[in-house]
C-alpha cells in the first residue's frame, strides 16, 4: 500500500474557491458527510484554464501543489463541506433502491461572477457509504473520456456537467487488470437525478421529498414556487429540459448508452459519459454500450426511455402533486403528454436546419424520413452526410454522393431536395454557411477516443488526447491540416462496443 501524502497547507487567502453549500444545509437523509480519501501522488494531467475563468476559480492557484491537492482530494478547503449524495435508480429497467454516490464526493458549490450557483465534484475520490463493497476509485481512461466528451458537448452547444480537471493519482486501481488512478472534477448546474426522488419517494421519507423538491424548485426552476401546483410546475420545467435534451443528442448522433434514472438529471444537462459514443455510419438501432445487451438505450430508442424516465419522476412527485392520488396521477400525465410533441418539434426544427431549411412547407418531413432511410441503407457517416451536404447547397455534391454506398440513391435525394431548396429564394452562400454552424465538422469520433486513452494509460501520452480536445473545442468550423480528425473510422479501427469503467 503507498504512502499516503499529507494535506496540503491551506490555501493562500484570496484567491481560495468561495464556497456556499445549498445542498449540505438540507436534512442529513440526503447524504453522507465524509471528506474524500487521499492519494499517495497527484498529478495534475489537464486544467480547465477558461472553464475556471467561467467560474471565478483562479487557474494559477489551482495548478498550485495547494491547488491540485484539493482537486485529488487530499485536501479539503476552508468552507467546502464534502458529501456523497444518495439516490436510487432504475439501471436497465430494474429498480435499485439505494445507489448513491459510490465513487464521488460533492466537495461544495460556488456562485459564478455570471451569479451561477455550480457544484464542484470530486469523481474517483473514494470510497462512501454507498460504494457498495467498490473500490471508490476511477481509472484514468474512464475519466480522460468523460473530459473529452463533456467538453465536446459544450463546444457543440449541448447542455453538459462539465470538466474542470484531470488527476493522476500515483496509484492503481484494479478491474480485469490493474490500471492507473485518476479523479475527475466535474462541474454540474447540480447533480439531483431523477433517482434522487426516488430515494425518499421509495422511503415514504415525506420530509426529506418536500426539502428536496423546495430545493430543487429554488436552484432550477423557481418560477415554479408561485405556481397553483410548484411540485407540478416543476414536473413540467424537467419535462421540457429533457426533450430539448434528447433532441439536441440526436442531432449529433450522440448516444448516451446508460440512460438509467439515476443517470437522468433534473438541470436538463447530460451527465454520468461511461459508455457513450457517437454515431459513425447512421443506423437507426445502433448499441455501442457492452452492457446494453438487449438494445434498450439504442440511438432510436432514447426519446422513449426518457419519456420513461420522466414517468418515474411522476410517481416519484405524486405525493407532493397532491393527496388525491387519482387527481395526482392525472395531472402528472397531462404534463408527461407534452414530452413527444416537444420533443418532435425541437428533432423536427433541427433536422429542418441540417438539411438548410429556416422553415416548414408540406413534404418536409417525408423528404428528412428519405434521407434518413437512405443513409441507413448506404451506411452513410451521420456527421459527414450533414456537412457535405453544405456543399452540396454550393453546387458539390460530389463528397455527398461519395458517403454512399450507392450513389445513385443519394442523387434521387439529391433531385427533390435541390428542387425544394430552389422555391426559397436564399442565395447558396447564405444556406451553406446556416447548415455548418449546426452541422459539425468535427465529433469525438470513437476511434480517436480510444486512440487517446490508450495513448495515455499505456504509454503516458497525453499528446493525442491533447490534440483532440484542441479540435473539439471548435466543432463547427474547418481546420486545415487536421482532416483526419473528421473522417470515419477505416473498417480496421470501428469501435464496435463501449465500455463503463466503473
Amino acid at each position: 500500500m503507498p504512502d499516503i501524502a499529507p494535506p496540503a497547507p491551506p490555501p493562500e487567502a484570496g484567491i481560495r474557491p468561495a464556497f456556499d453549500n445549498s445542498y449540505a444545509r438540507l436534512p442529513d437523509a440526503l447524504f453522507a458527510r465524509l471528506p474524500p480519501t487521499p492519494v499517495s501522488a497527484p498529478r495534475l494531467l489537464r486544467l480547465n484554464t477558461g472553464l475556471a475563468g467561467e467560474l471565478g476559480l483562479d487557474a494559477a492557484w489551482l495548478a498550485s501543489p495547494a491547488g491540485v491537492a484539493m482537486l485529488a482530494g487530499n485536501h479539503v478547503p476552508e468552507g467546502a463541506e464534502p458529501i456523497a449524495q444518495a439516490y436510487s435508480g432504475h439501471q436497465f429497467g430494474h429498480f435499485s433502491p439505494s445507489l448513491g454516490d459510490g465513487r464521488a464526493i460533492l466537495l461544495g458549490e460556488v456562485v459564478t461572477p455570471a451569479g451561477l450557483r455550480r457544484d464542484i465534484q470530486l469523481k474517483g475520490s473514494g470510497p462512501t457509504p454507498f460504494s457498495r463493497r467498490g473500490d471508490g476509485r476511477a481509472a484514468l481512461g474512464p475519466v480522460l473520456r468523460e473530459y473529452i466528451v463533456a467538453e465536446a458537448m459544450a463546444a457543440l452547444g449541448i447542455p453538459t456537467t462539465r470538466a474542470l480537471a484531470a488527476v493522476a493519482t500515483g496509484e492503481h486501481v484494479f478491474r480485469e487488470d490493474a490500471l492507473p488512478g485518476a479523479v475527475l472534477t466535474r462541474i454540474a448546474a447540480s447533480h439531483i437525478r431523477v433517482g434522487t426522488f426516488q430515494y425518499f419517494a421509495a422511503r415514504r421519507d415525506m420530509g426529506s421529498l418536500r426539502a428536496l423538491l423546495d430545493h430543487a424548485i429554488a436552484r432550477h426552476d423557481p418560477a415554479a414556487a408561485d405556481a397553483a401546483n410548484p411540485a407540478l410546475a416543476f414536473f413540467a420545467g424537467v419535462v421540457a429540459r429533457q426533450a430539448a435534451l434528447v433532441a439536441r443528442w440526436m442531432l449529433v448522433g450522440f448516444i448516451h448508452g446508460v440512460m438509467n434514472t439515476d443517470n437522468c438529471a433534473i438541470s436538463g444537462e447530460t451527465i454520468d459519459y461511461g459508455p457513450c459514443a457517437f454515431l459513425d455510419a447512421y443506423h437507426p438501432e445502433t448499441v455501442f454500450s457492452s452492457i446494453d445487451h438487449q438494445g434498450r438505450y439504442a440511438y432510436a430508442n432514447q426519446p422513449a426511455i426518457a419519456h420513461w424516465n420522466l414517468a418515474r419522476l411522476a410517481e416519484a412527485l405524486l405525493p407532493l402533486i397532491g393527496a388525491d392520488e387519482a387527481v395526482a396521477v392525472e395531472q402528472a400525465k397531462a404534463v408527461l403528454a407534452g414530452f413527444s410533441p416537444a420533443f418532435g418539434a425541437a428533432w423536427k426544427a433541427g433536422l429542418l436546419a441540417k438539411i438548410g431549411l429556416s422553415d416548414e412547407a408540406p413534404g418536409d418531413e417525408a423528404l428528412i424520413q428519405d434521407l434518413l432511410a437512405r443513409m441507413a441503407e448506404n451506411e452513410a457517416d451521420f456527421t459527414l452526410a450533414f456537412r457535405r451536404l453544405a456543399d452540396a447547397a454550393q453546387g458539390d455534391a460530389a463528397g455527398f454522393r461519395a458517403l454512399f454506398a450507392d450513389p445513385a440513391a443519394a442523387d434521387a435525394w439529391l433531385a427533390g431536395w435541390q428542387a425544394r431548396i430552389a422555391a426559397d429564394g436564399v442565395s447558396p452562400a447564405v444556406r451553406a454557411a446556416a447548415m455548418r454552424a449546426v452541422n459539425p465538422a468535427f465529433i469525438p469520433r470513437n476511434h480517436l477516443v480510444e486512440e487517446a486513452l490508450a495513448a495515455a494509460v499505456q504509454n503516458d501520452d497525453l499528446a493525442p488526447f491533447e490534440a483532440l480536445l484542441e479540435v473539439l473545442a471548435r466543432p463547427f468550423e474547418d481546420q486545415p491540416g487536421r482532416e483526419r480528425f473528421a473522417a470515419p473510422p477505416r473498417p480496421e479501427q470501428r469501435v464496435r462496443a463501449t465500455f463503463c469503467g466503473t
